[in-house]
């Protein structure tokens, strides 16, 4: 029956509403909007990696034409403004505090990384605050740094914080002795030292803010993926209420989680519109966002699996460091050594571990969340050792595969690390997944291949993710408007993922309009409030949140109605927006309905909980060529199979999950963050440095599956988060078909050196090892 549910509800490959308007330009950006009288502000930034600062001098600045006001570190200091919030979360090795320097929004006495915002002019245009920022004196003191974490962590490095060292905090889980049992016992064990590199999260909207005063309250309009949570630093740091702060976001550029969090640029920007009661915006350049925003990455794992005589997983050893920049932050450390440990056993069933993580302060920007966030390191450790143990034992990879998968009949099944899994079939998914794949007909290709001089590797990756930030209860306000529009507002924010799309089509599910008779409001604190849009967690909280009270809007209307029309509630009928008097010609449209109301509108305000995280999972089979003769590697095949339980619109799946592959590729292949460990300098500091993923390094065309008959119990929906998931799976999924076609070629002694970025210079050179 072609109803509208059919046509336009959960299911259905929707076209995204939000698109008409940013295919015509109609898009309302952070710096589309242009408030009276604003200002422009411009940051001096530190040269030096680790610095003391002897003086500032503002005095040629504040003379310069349109300057309105020029701050420095003790001004901010003497305003009281407090420094941003610490780790505080987790603990040392000796049981004490993190260790953290404080950070203020504008340093105060000492600098720790290239980029550190030391001052900050607002003037009356862009090139006036540039001009006035250029002529602030600052002298400094530079200071020994450490960059690299084996700089950071030797006995003579430069400290960073109050601490004896630069270990910010660690993390131990397991049973160490269990596990050193179990590898005296092992018929095979592999070890692998393996890097996860630093990489820029590259959003295609920098960093955005503007703030002015209106009828007495701050209002603050960003590109942000969490305005409640921004709202909550901005009143904690500035000393305001929060009944006295207004954020609004807009459209987003991207934001990969990088976006999640409050910068001191923002804050600064807030704390100037504040001060002067006049708009001030900043927009970031791309200079800046290499400098300041959050990276990703950047840990060193040395990693251990023990295995019997038939393939079965005895213990993992994972020992890891990972390099959180100069100012550790509470999600930085927490992905690290926290949420990545959650997943590192994934798939598989293994009860026995030893792990040991340390978060490192290093004279860098601060790491922080960035596309999968802890997942795809830990994912990448324990599928990198899984294919080297294939490769040392010689038992098919498939096999130790489906030796040691967690089996349906095993849920819920409790994790080593404490997390419960409620559901998954992750034999079935790698079966459907070769399938897909073709793999048993991969020899014939690289046959092909080979003919050409090509080297043909085939890689697999089977996997899991929790997505969900903890934070798994979320807000929703549902009104029926006299015109008949359902309006509904959400806490949950839209960065590129069409998630208003889904949303709009749960509405749909529910009231039975069309999908243009349905608005969905994001973005404004003065409207609600919520955790935001992190960790995957859109759909299976906010989606929740929509369903559950659309249904309850629904039932007050048919209260509602049944006062109007004398009625019963059960003698109702509701479709196409319209109550009906069964056996009677009497009835109401919603739009009526609501115009009835005191109000003009029928409102409701609805909070649901899902009662724990979701758990994707799939099966991604990459296919590379490698070019002997120069080392470089393209991707020819990539296919997936993947459970993301219940599917609200296959298109945006399709989409998050391919693009979430590609910036895995990307980081498999091309990116990374590097600073000169000699002289504390980001090299690679711009597009012309910075390898970034471009459309030439996918395949021709992805083949992209979902499974949807193993639904979330832990939501009303049974959906599973998916923008990470494609992320997590291509890393390993790539290294792991570079590694094979090594293998297959008689290098099999390179794969265990294998490290991303995997460029054509650095294989080339491993090509020519021993030759």
């Amino acid at each position: 029956m072609n109803t509208l549910q059919t046509r336009f509800g959960s299911g259905q490959e929707v076209r995204r509403l939000e698109d008409d308007a940013l295919l015509a330009g109609q898009g309302v950006f952070t710096d589309d909007v242009k408030a009276e009288g604003l200002t422009r502000l411009s940051f001096v930034r530190s040269p030096h990696p680790h610095a003391r600062i002897v003086s500032i001098d503002t005095s040629a600045a504040r003379a310069m034409p349109g300057v309105r006001l020029v701050l420095t570190g003790a001004d901010i200091q003497a305003a009281g403004v407090k420094p941003m919030a610490k780790p505080i979360m987790h603990k040392r090795a000796d049981g004490g505090p993190p260790a953290s320097p404080n950070r203020d929004i504008l340093a105060v006495d000492r600098v720790r990384f290239v980029g550190e915002c030391v001052a900050a002019v607002v003037a009356d245009t862009e090139q006036q605050a540039r001009d006035a920022a250029e002529a602030v004196q600052v002298d400094y003191e530079p200071l020994p740094h450490a960059v690299t974490l084996s700089d950071a962590l030797s006995p003579a490095a430069p400290l960073l914080s109050d601490a004896p060292d630069n270990r910010v905090a660690e993390s131990r889980h397991g049973d160490a002795a269990q596990a050193q049992a179990a590898f005296a016992q092992a018929r095979h064990v592999v070890k692998l030292d393996i890097t996860n590199q630093r990489v820029a999260a590259l959003s295609i909207e920098p960093r955005s803010v503007q703030a002015h005063v209106e009828d007495g309250r701050l209002v603050v309009r960003m590109s942000s993926q969490m305005p409640t949570g921004i709202r909550t630093q901005i009143c904690d740091l500035i000393g305001l209420k929060d009944t006295h702060v207004r954020v609004l976001v807009g459209d987003v550029g991207g934001g990969f989680g990088m976006k999640t969090g409050a910068y001191p640029e923002e804050l600064v920007v807030a704390f100037c519109a504040h001060r002067l009661q006049q708009p001030v915006k900043w927009i970031a350049d791309r200079s800046e966002e290499f400098l300041s925003s959050c990276h990703g990455r950047d840990i060193e794992c040395h990693g251990e699996l023990a295995l019997d005589a038939q393939g079965k997983m005895l213990a993992l050893r994972i020992q890891t460091r990972a390099n959180v920049g100069a100012y550790p932050s509470m999600t930085g450390v927490s992905i690290q050594i926290m949420i990545g440990p959650w997943v590192q056993t994934s798939v598989y069933d293994m009860g026995c571990i030893d792990f040991h993580y340390t978060a490192v302060m290093t004279n860098t920007a601060p790491t922080g969340a960035y596309r999968g966030a802890g997942r795809p390191e830990a994912i990448y450790n324990i599928e990198r050792l899984i294919d080297e143990a294939a490769r040392v034992s010689g038992i098919d990879r498939l096999e130790i595969r489906r030796r040691n998968f967690i089996r349906p009949e095993q849920m819920p099944y409790k994790n080593p690390m404490g997390q419960t899994y409620d559901t998954g079939d992750f034999g079935r998914m790698m079966e459907q997944g070769l399938k897909v794949a073709d793999w048993s007909g991969f020899e014939a290709r690289a046959a092909e291949s080979a003919s050409r001089g090509m080297w043909r590797g085939l890689g697999i990756a089977t996997f899991l993710e929790w997505t969900g930030g903890n934070a798994l209860e979320e807000n929703v306000n549902i009104r029926i408007l006299s015109d008949g529009v359902i309006e509904v507002f959400s806490a949950v924010n839209q960065m590129g993922q069409g998630i208003a799309t889904s949303l709009a089509q749960l509405v749909v599910d529910v009231f039975d309009v069309p999908l243009s008779q349905v608005r969905v409001v994001l973005g404004d604190t003065d409207r609600g409030n919520g955790f935001g849009s992190a960790g995957s967690r859109s759909l299976f909280t906010g989606g929740s949140a929509i369903s559950v009270g659309s249904r309850q809007a629904l039932d007050k209307a048919r209260e509602l109605a049944a006062e109007a029309l004398e009625a019963a509630p059960a003698d109702l009928t509701y479709a196409l927006g319209l109550f009906s008097v069964a056996g009677t010609d009497l009835k109401i449209g919603l739009g009526e309905l609501a115009q009835r109301q005191s109000q003009g509108r029928i409102e409701l305000v609805s909070k649901t909980a899902a009662s724990g995280p979701t758990w994707p999972n799939g099966c991604h089979i990459c296919e590379v060529e490698v070019d002997p003769q120069t080392g470089e590697v393209q991707v020819v095949r990539y296919s997936s199979m993947n459970d993301i339980g219940r599917v609200v619109n296959p298109m945006i799946v399709r989409g998050q999950l391919d693009g979430g592959a590609v910036q895995g590729i990307g980081q498999a292949l091309l990116e990374h963050m590097v600073y000169d460990p000699a002289s504390g300098q980001p090299v690679t500091g711009s597009l012309m440095d910075y390898a970034a993923p471009r459309a030439d390094i996918m395949p021709a065309m992805f083949d992209t599956h979902t499974d949807s008959s193993v639904p979330s119990k832990n939501n009303v929906l049974g959906v599973k988060g998916v923008g990470e998931l494609g992320t997590i799976g291509a890393t390993p999924a790539v290294v792991n078909a570079v590694a094979d076609a090594l293998a297959r070629h008689g290098r099999a002694d390179l794969s265990p050196q294998l490290q991303m970025p995997i460029t054509a210079s650095r294989l080339w050179s491993m090509l020519r090892q021993g030759r």
